[in-house]
């Protein structure tokens, strides 16, 4: 029986993709740096930091990490506040209520910061759902490597047959298919170029896994 799930945040829960690729190409014109479509959509599902650490050894960039990484949050947090294209993934908080209504213990498992994921649990009132939050920043590996998800199952206290992950990216779903968890890829119109060959069921519409439609695979 299905008895918690996983979510990711960027793409799943809420649409800050948009948001994101600004920051980051504006990251990119402070630091000289041309990134083309491909190089950046290899990044999908990573954290910032060790997107910046291939960006610095790609480009053989004299900034640091850490450098690129503060402008980056910069860009993004002046974009949180004043860019009126935020808002949550369609179907998504009526998905949550479902699962949350049912007893679904549910857990965000997500490569952004700590701040950003706070950022938008508050803005869109959804503590009120989760039992808990993890930061892949705070991790020592990043997705597609399954660290994040191992620990987010552990946490729920339910065993990883128990349990399901929603991801909308190659990395993450690499990432809950190596942690050995079911696997849901949500293709949203905001991640292109992923590949869900990994994922257990791929999806286009959240109705699709109700509590009640889900059930019959666990």
């Amino acid at each position: 029986m299905l008895k918690a799930v996983l979510f990711d945040m960027d793409g799943v829960i809420v649409d800050t993709e948009p948001l994101h690729r600004k920051a980051y190409y504006k990251m990119f014109d402070d630091v000289g740096i041309i990134v083309d479509d491909e190089l950046y959509s290899s990044f999908t599902g990573q954290s910032t930091i060790n997107i910046c650490k291939r960006l610095v050894e790609h480009f053989d960039i004299s900034e640091t990490p850490d450098i690129l990484v503060n402008l980056k949050r910069k860009h993004f947090k002046y974009l949180f506040e004043n860019d009126s294209d935020l808002k949550l993934i369609e179907g998504v908080l009526d998905l949550i209520k479902n699962y949350h209504s049912n007893k679904i213990k549910l857990v965000v498992a997500s490569s952004a910061s700590m701040p950003n994921i706070n950022r938008i649990f508050e803005r869109f009132d959804l503590n009120q759902y989760f039992i808990w939050k993890f930061s892949g920043a705070d991790l020592k590996q990043s997705k597609p490597h399954p660290e994040i998800f191992i620990k987010a199952a552990a946490y729920t206290g339910f065993k990883k047959s128990e349990c399901m992950v929603i991801e909308d990216s190659t990395n993450g779903i690499k990432a809950a298919h190596k942690a050995g968890i079911y696997c849901v890829a949500f293709k949203s119109p905001h991640s292109i170029k992923q590949d869900y060959s990994l994922a257990n069921r791929v999806i286009s519409n959240f109705k699709e896994i109700y509590t009640e439609k889900i059930q019959s695979n666990f």
